[in-house]
């Protein structure tokens, strides 16, 4: 039963390493995605700390920063 599972009518191996590339490749994406990700956010933090507390202000009130606080809270990347 096994066996004819694998080996699909002599298909699974085009099957399998079809499947196996495919995993391979979005788990690579993921993890370059990720990468870049935390860069830019340490990019952005340190941008910000750096700005005066004026500043600070008039960028919360901006809708771009919104954006980014609201993609920050619900992507667990």
């Amino acid at each position: 039963m096994i066996n004819e599972i694998i080996s699909m009518n002599g298909y699974g191996i085009y099957v399998w390493s079809a499947f196996a590339f495919t995993l391979i490749s979005f788990s690579v994406l993921y993890a370059v995605i990720k990468v870049q990700l935390v860069k830019e956010k340490i990019k952005f933090d340190a941008k910000y700390s750096t700005l005066t507390s004026e500043k600070k202000k008039t960028i919360r009130t901006q809708e771009a920063y919104k954006g980014i606080l609201a993609s920050n809270s619900v992507s667990k990347i």
